[in-house]
């Protein structure tokens, strides 16, 4: 009777094939996906490395090894993506929620008390993870998740489930003009539209051209085809002194701060704001009142 190969053999022979493959971090793919198929975590999985594996084990660990080295992205595989200490489900068709798109989300709760009962929208929703968030942490609020995919609704709506907010989230398919009215106006509108130009996304990890939907990624040739539309959603919206918070490219900041202050736009207190990495990586305006 053969030995059975141990975690520890499994893990090295993938990690290799992933790295022949180009697979981004194949080192943590590897833990990620052999844990998956394992149904064990990641900590689990590296503290049994001279495990072997029984004939069933491995046949569940070959699909997904061959999907990551297809590049399907991580977080498909595991159907799932850890975005401001919460875990959101996600999937082909919608935008795999990225770290730094967190700073919408920490700038949001520091412009109101936690206790606010304020109306807040999200414009292009795709997972939820904005809208979602947004209503775990300020519990009297009230979210509005718009999105044109009823593929990506249908994520939104069951991480809204899965975080005990869907009571207080209302689910919308329309484009950025589509924006229901909230009585009074919103206090908030946040959004995290496609911003990638023609001539970045040709340079993209085929991790990401390939498999994330390409119409979340990139609205035209310049990249800032879609911020027209949502600065004027988001002023027709918006209460008086109400708040726009939108996520750039980090090349974009000047670009997209003279979109707010355009005489159309009319937007004041208009600041540019920084990732961690001291990036630009948002615009945050007040609607005029």
């Amino acid at each position: 009777m053969s030995r059975q190969p141990t975690i520890r053999e499994i893990l090295q022979k993938t990690e290799a094939y992933f790295s022949e493959k180009a697979v981004d971090s194949p080192r943590l793919s590897a833990q990620l996906v052999l844990a998956k198929g394992l149904g064990i975590d990641r900590m689990a999985l590296i503290l049994d490395l001279d495990r072997p594996l029984s004939h069933p084990e491995l046949d569940a660990l070959r699909p997904l090894v061959a999907r990551r080295g297809r590049g399907e992205p991580t977080a498909y595989i595991l159907g799932e993506r850890e975005f401001y200490s919460l875990t959101f489900q996600v999937g082909p068709g919608v935008l795999v929620p990225r770290p730094e798109t967190e700073l919408i989300v920490e700038t949001a709760l520091g412009l109101f008390p936690k206790d606010a009962p304020l109306h807040a929208a999200d414009l292009g929703c795709g997972s939820g993870c904005l809208a979602v968030c947004l209503a775990f942490h300020l519990p009297l609020a009230r979210v509005t998740a718009l999105d044109s995919s009823p593929e990506a609704l249908a994520v939104a709506r069951a991480n809204a489930l899965r975080h005990g907010v869907e009571d207080r989230t209302e689910f919308v398919e329309a484009d950025f003009s589509g924006l229901p009215e909230a009585p009074g106006g919103y206090q908030l509108v946040v959004s995290n539209p496609p911003y990638v130009s023609r001539e970045e996304y040709a340079e993209l990890s085929p991790e990401v051209a390939r498999f994330e939907p390409r119409q979340a990624l990139t609205p035209g040739p310049t990249g800032l085809e879609a911020y027209p539309a949502v600065l004027a959603a988001a002023r027709d919206r918006l209460a008086a002194g109400g708040a726009l918070l939108a996520e750039i490219g980090w090349k974009q900041g000047q670009a997209v701060k003279d979109l707010f202050e355009a005489p159309e736009h009319g937007f004041t207190q208009v600041r540019v704001l920084k990732d961690l990495a001291g990036l630009d990586r948002a615009v945050l305006g007040r609607k005029p009142g």
